[in-house]
């Protein structure tokens, strides 16, 4: 009976090892999903970025260009030609 028992709590003793063994890795593993999640989020806020300073350049171009011409538009006697 006692040799069961040893052997019962041995076994035991492996499972529960294997266990948290198991647990650790796909700690790891989800870590290194989200550290891939994140690096990936970040490269996409750079890309958006870059895209968004270009956007604002042609955007400033424009507004220029259409102060430009409501300065046109506004001077009704053509000294401003």
């Amino acid at each position: 009976m006692r040799a069961v028992a040893v052997v019962t709590g041995g076994l035991l003793l492996i499972g529960g090892t294997v266990l948290v063994v198991v647990a650790d890795q796909q700690r790891v593993d989800s870590l290194d999903e989200a550290r891939a999640a994140v690096t990936r989020a970040e490269e996409n806020l750079d890309a958006t970025r870059d895209a968004n300073y270009l956007l604002a350049e042609k955007l400033t171009a424009l507004r220029a260009t259409i102060a430009e011409q409501e300065t046109e538009l506004s001077d009704t006697t053509g000294f401003l030609r």
